[in-house]
């Protein structure tokens, strides 16, 4: 049995536990505030791109871009998968690393078993865990540049799009998905897995408002296509990176608020047994005293 002041320790380290978990909550909950904050400045710029491409989709107007143009055989596909530098998030990466094997089964059964997998993995949790895929020899595991990272935003996101633009234009790969936790609300994140390069039409035909009103484009559709499409691209980056980093501090929120709660159970029973514990010591020694005056 645990002697007083054994129970004192644990009690005092409980509650510093507690105290812990719960600031960390409070800026895991500011951080969640702020990345929701920049999904909504990015949405309507989102929104303006995707109904001008689709305007010009919908017109009688020819252009035509590499970005849009599909392989006509797929042997080498390029995932990137995002996931956190840190850890305290419960099961938050544990379920991007089992969403990205399902996505490439899903690949596998659509182009066949002969095909290449490259994955770009983004935070260094999510790089771990992606590492166990690395079994197959298909299937080739490596960090983001440098420069890129699970809390990266604005110039950085931009250069890691013009890259993948590069390489999907250049032919080092057929197909570029991307593998991220989407951003619902604080309490519901929902592992995403779409299709960035090559764009698709009916990307734009779904999202996109087309206005009623004949358009008159200026210098030229060719122009104007071929100038949008790398804008779309990096808000769509921009949009993917916002949501995954809400959906991580979302994950640290709830997982610091369950280990709160645990640290108050847990710190509630400790000190019923220390005061037990406490009591039966006082009882005890009355007992003596009371013992020792009736021996006199």
């Amino acid at each position: 049995m645990a002697t007083l002041r054994e129970l004192k320790g644990r009690i005092g380290s409980v509650a510093s536990s507690e105290k812990i978990t719960g600031a960390m909550k409070m800026i895991s909950s500011a951080k969640m505030h702020k990345a929701e904050q920049a999904l909504r400045r990015l949405k309507p710029y989102r929104d303006n791109i995707e109904a001008i491409i689709a305007n010009l989709l919908s017109s009688d107007a020819t252009f035509a871009s590499p970005l849009t143009e599909p392989r006509g055989e797929v042997r080498r596909v390029s995932v990137v998968v995002l996931g956190s530098d840190d850890g305290l998030c419960g099961a938050y990466n544990v379920n991007i690393s089992k969403a990205l094997s399902e996505h490439i089964r899903a690949l596998d059964s659509q182009y066949g078993p002969a095909t290449a997998y490259s994955i770009i993995a983004v935070g260094r949790k999510m790089l771990k865990a992606a590492a166990r895929l690395a079994a197959d020899s298909r299937i080739s595991v490596e960090a983001a540049p440098e420069y890129i990272s699970a809390k990266s935003e604005g110039g950085d996101v931009k250069r890691l799009a013009a890259e993948l633009q590069r390489s999907y234009v250049s032919g080092e790969t057929d197909r570029i998905d991307i593998v991220y936790m989407g951003y619902i609300s604080a309490g519901r994140q929902r592992v995403r897995a779409e299709q960035m390069l090559p764009l698709r039409a009916e990307t734009f035909a779904a999202s996109g408002t087309v206005s009623a009103k004949p358009y008159l484009f200026e210098p030229d559709a060719q122009t104007i296509f071929s100038t949008v499409l790398p804008m779309f691209l990096l808000a769509q980056a921009q949009d993917v990176f916002c949501e995954n980093r809400a959906s991580e501090q979302a994950a640290r929120v709830m997982a610091m608020q369950s280990a709160n709660d645990n640290a108050k159970k847990l710190l509630e029973q400790l000190q019923l047994e220390y005061n037990k514990l406490r009591q039966q010591s006082i009882t005890t020694e009355l007992l003596d005293i009371v013992g020792g005056q009736v021996k006199q």
